[in-house]
């Protein structure tokens, strides 16, 4: 009977561990993605839709934490587009955000 005994158990522990070994279907795998996505989106800042499309110089360096010459050197060198109104510039929210993407290796803004 040890013998048999031995093997049952033998059988018995290699069975628990292929049962603790689950299936993973698509439907399973489907499940997963979209949670992971809505966790992702959790994670991720979204947009602010109440953002103006058009900032003020004044708002620019606030948001970028420059100087008004930083801002200015950023202008001629034709790396933050901006639109003239009067006497007032203009530059797109867009093209800040893009500006920043561009710049995460860097130090900050300014840096050239």
């Amino acid at each position: 009977m040890g013998r048999y005994h031995f093997q049952f158990n033998q059988f018995c522990a290699i069975n628990l561990k292929h049962m603790a070994q689950e299936i993973i279907t698509l439907e399973d795998l489907q499940k997963f993605r979209l949670q992971l996505l809505e966790d992702l989106k959790k994670l991720v800042p979204q947009p602010n839709h109440s953002q103006k499309q058009w900032l003020k110089s004044s708002e620019v360096r606030k948001m970028l934490s420059i100087s008004h010459g930083t801002l200015q050197n950023l202008r001629i060198k034709n790396v933050l587009p901006y639109q003239k109104i009067g006497g007032l510039m203009f530059y797109r929210y867009d093209d800040i955000i893009r500006l920043l993407e561009g710049n995460k290796n860097s130090k900050s803004v300014g840096d050239g």
